[in-house]
C-alpha cells in the first residue's frame, strides 16, 4: 500500500517538516557529487554498529549518527521516505509545536539508530537514511490520530485501486511486516541490513515514538500557530 494523502489537516505551517525534507534532499544531491569515491565516503562518514562499539561515547561516532540521518542509499529510499515524511510528519509538528518536534524527530532518529546497533553490534555495513526517524513519525501518528483517513494506493496484481483506509491500518501493517522480518533476521547480522533495510532501526523508531509524543505533551490540544504561520496562511 502507497499512501497519497491523509484528511487531517494542520493548523500551522509545518517549518521544521519542511527543514528536514529539504536537508535530505540536499544531503542526497551531496552524496551523488561524490562520484566513485561514494562508498568509501559514506563508509567513513555512516554509522557502522561494529565501530561504534569500540568507542560509543566517542563524539565522532555520535556525530555519524545525525549524518547518517539524512543520508540515503538511492532514489526509491528517498523518495519512500521523504512521502511519508511528507504526509504524517506536518500534523505530529502541529500538534508538538516547532522546538519539540525537531527535537522529538532527532530522538526518533537516535533511538532508532542504537536499537539496530544493539541487534546487529557484530554488522560492518553502514547504516545510513532517515526511515528510523520517520518511523517515529508514523508511531505518533497512529498512537494521537488511528481513525484518520489515508488515501492509499492498492495494487492488486495488475490492477490498482485508491481507497480510503484508516491510518491504523495502513501504518499497523507497516510495522507488523518490519516486525516480522525483523525478529526473522535474529541471530544473523547481516541479515538485519537485507536489501539495504535495517529493520530493528525501524522497530525501535516507531516505539520510541509513540513513547515520545506522550512524554512530549502530544496528547495536549495543539499549540496556537506561530506569528510567521499567520503570515503564509
Amino acid at each position: 500500500m502507497i499512501p497519497l494523502s491523509d484528511r487531517n489537516p494542520s493548523r500551522t505551517i509545518p517549518i521544521v517538516n519542511y527543514v528536514l525534507i529539504a536537508a535530505n534532499i540536499l544531503v542526497f544531491f551531496w552524496e551523488l557529487s561524490l562520484g566513485p569515491d561514494i562508498e568509501r565516503d559514506l563508509f567513513l562518514v555512516g554509522f557502522v554498529p561494529a565501530r561504534f562499539w569500540i568507542a560509543p561515547f566517542y563524539p565522532v561516532n555520535l556525530i555519524r549518527i545525525v549524518i547518517s540521518m539524512f543520508l540515503h542509499g538511492g532514489w526509491l529510499l528517498l523518495g519512500g521516505n521523504m512521502l511519508y515524511l511528507w504526509l504524517f510528519g506536518d500534523t505530529i509538528e502541529d500538534r508538538l509545536g516547532h522546538f519539540k518536534y525537531a527535537i522529538f524527530y532527532l530522538l526518533c532518529g537516535f533511538i532508532a539508530t542504537l536499537t539496530h546497533a544493539v541487534m546487529a553490534a557484530g554488522s560492518r555495513l553502514p547504516s545510513i537514511g532517515a526511515s528510523g526517524a520517520i518511523a517515529g513519525v508514523l508511531g505518533a501518528y497512529i498512537l494521537l490520530f488511528p481513525r484518520a483517513q489515508v488515501t492509499t494506493l492498492i495494487p492488486i496484481f495488475v490492477f490498482i485501486t485508491i481507497r480510503e483506509i484508516p491510518a491504523v491500518i495502513v501504518l499497523g501493517l507497516w510495522f507488523v511486516l518490519q516486525l516480522f522480518v525483523g525478529v526473522a533476521s535474529v541471530g544473523v547480522p547481516e541479515a538485519q541490513n537485507a536489501g539495504g533495510v535495517a529493520y530493528f532501526a525501524h522497530i525501535g523508531g516507531f516505539v520510541a515514538g509513540m513513547l515520545l509524543v506522550v512524554l512530549m505533551g502530544g496528547y495536549r490540544r495543539a499549540p496556537r500557530p506561530a506569528p510567521f504561520d499567520d503570515y503564509f496562511r
